[in-house]
Formats: C-alpha cells, sequence, structure tokens
C-alpha cells in the first residue's frame, strides 16, 4: 500500500481538557494529519478521538485523515496513568497500548505508529520495533516511525536490523542539535519522511533574522509562515499545535507561495550559521 505523507501536521500536546475542541477546529480550518500519543501524561489521545468523531459529518471522512499516535514505553510514563498493563512482557504493552489507543481514537487503523523514543538499550528498543511490526501485519498500522532520536547509529541500527523500515522520523527541529542536518540527509537518502516539532517555540530567534523579516514584507506573510514554508521546501513536515484560529488558516496557506533557490540558500545560510 502507497501512503501519502502529510506535508503539515496538527499536534495535540498538552491539551488537556481542550484537546477535543482544538482537533474539531484544526479539522475545520483543513488540518487533515494529526499526531498523538497514548501517553496521558502529556496527551488526552481519547479528545483527540472525540474531537475526530465529531467532525466526521459527510465531508471529512476517517479515509481522508492521516492519523498517527506513539507506543510510549514505561519510563514516559505517569506510572498513575499507565495505558496498558506494566507487569507484561514489553510486546504486550505495545499491543495493549495500539488497542487503547484504536479504541481512544475511534477507528480500526492508525495511519502510523511511531515509538516515542529509544528505549534503555538496542535490545529493548528492537524488541519493541518488531511488536510494532507485527501490528503492521494484523492490518491495525500502516507504517512505522521513530521520535526522539537524536543519534544517527541508532536510527541506522534500526533501520538496518527490521523488515519494516522507519517511514517516519519526528525530532525536535532546534540549534541544539545542529538541526539535524546529517538525520535528515540520511532520512532523504531513505525516503524517511523527517517530522519537526518544536519548529516556532526552539526557534523565536530564527524568526526575527533579519532574513525572515525581508522574505516576510516581500511575500506579505508572517515570519512564522516563512519558515514553515522554507522547512516544507528542505523536506521537513512541521507540526504545529496552535490554539488559535488564525495561526491555523495561517499554518495551512503556506502552500500558496515559495521561496525561490536563492532565498531558500539565504535561509539555508543563517540556519548553518545558528
Amino acid at each position: 500500500m502507497t501512503i501519502t505523507q502529510p506535508t503539515i501536521i496538527y499536534g495535540t500536546a498538552w491539551k488537556k481538557s481542550d484537546t477535543e475542541g482544538l482537533v474539531q477546529l484544526a479539522l475545520k480550518q483543513g488540518f487533515r494529519a494529526i499526531d498523538t500519543a497514548c501517553q496521558p501524561k502529556h496527551y488526552d489521545e481519547a479528545g483527540v478521538g472525540a474531537g475526530i468523531a465529531a467532525s466526521l459529518d459527510g465531508t471529512v471522512s476517517r479515509a481522508d485523515l492521516y492519523l498517527q499516535t506513539k507506543f510510549t514505553s514505561l519510563t514516559g510514563q505517569d506510572p498513575n496513568q499507565v495505558p496498558y498493563d506494566p507487569r507484561v512482557p514489553l510486546a504486550d504493552q505495545v499491543t495493549q497500548s495500539l488497542r487503547t489507543s484504536l479504541r481512544n481514537l475511534r477507528t480500526s487503523y492508525v495511519d502510523c505508529l511511531i515509538l516515542h523514543a529509544p528505549l534503555e538499550n538496542a535490545q529493548q528498543t528492537l524488541v519493541a520495533w518488531h511488536a510494532m511490526e507485527s501490528l503492521v501485519a494484523g492490518g491495525a498500522v500502516r507504517q512505522l516511525g521513530i521520535s526522539n532520536c537524536y543519534h544517527l547509529e541508532q536510527l541506522d541500527l534500526i533501520y538496518k536490523a527490521v523488515n519494516i523500515k522507519p517511514a517516519v522520523l519526528q525530532n525536535r527541529f532546534y540549534a541544539a542539535t545542529g538541526y539535524d542536518r546529517e538525520l535528515r540527509a540520511y532520512c532523504i537518502q531513505r525516503q524517511i519522511s523527517y517530522q519537526g516539532f518544536w519548529t516556532l517555540t526552539a526557534n523565536s530567534q530564527n524568526l526575527s533574522h533579519s532574513t525572515v523579516a525581508a522574505l516576510a514584507a516581500k511575500y506579505q506573510r508572517t515570519p512564522e509562515q516563512v519558515l514553515f514554508r522554507y522547512l516544507t521546501q528542505i523536506g521537513i513536515v512541521p507540526l504545529t499545535g496552535t490554539r488559535s484560529p488564525t495561526h491555523m488558516q495561517e499554518d495551512l496557506t503556506i502552500f500558496d507561495f515559495e521561496l525561490d533557490a536563492a532565498e531558500s540558500a539565504m535561509m539555508d545560510a543563517f540556519l548553518v550559521a545558528a
């Protein structure tokens, strides 16, 4: 099955009781890709499901959506809110987590299941990945990905050791990791979709850069739109978690303009220097 990767994703972390309404709003504004996780500590996954269910009104169908969730290991869970049995083997935790996600999201499948982060060692990471592979074979998952993986060696180990290759790498996009330049090059070579989160929050200094300001003035766009558009043009899928209807619309209209090669090179130059 060929799956079309999204170009921009609405992220639902930290939305708490506002999750359902914000998901409805995002879908109404035009978002068709939603990111969540089976991690009650940071996500209201059931709220995501409720927001989607309320939006499937005939104009939007489940088939129109790209829905991704995550398996979060015990180290990333609130011990008082673990969404699976912490006493069972790791592979069973993965399976139980997905069952919880499908129930929360009111769907029979997810488009992508993401390993929220590498586990304590390579062996455990691969046990979790192989369990995820079995869920693809069962039809409840269409593709797999990994998040918070900032070392090329880790990603390469997974890629070489598994049968179903990562289709997605989702990382924080910020200067401290050199904007994942090596990882992004690796992804391009292997047709792995690179998703960037914290793209605005972690890059506030870039939004005020003179290059961004000049391009924003030229195209009559906001600095945020210029940065997002640049990222999409170099192969990055940005996640946005805005609560503002105006900003949602601005995020979705970044595809109405395009930076030329020289302007992209200018953006490249100041990000390299950042």
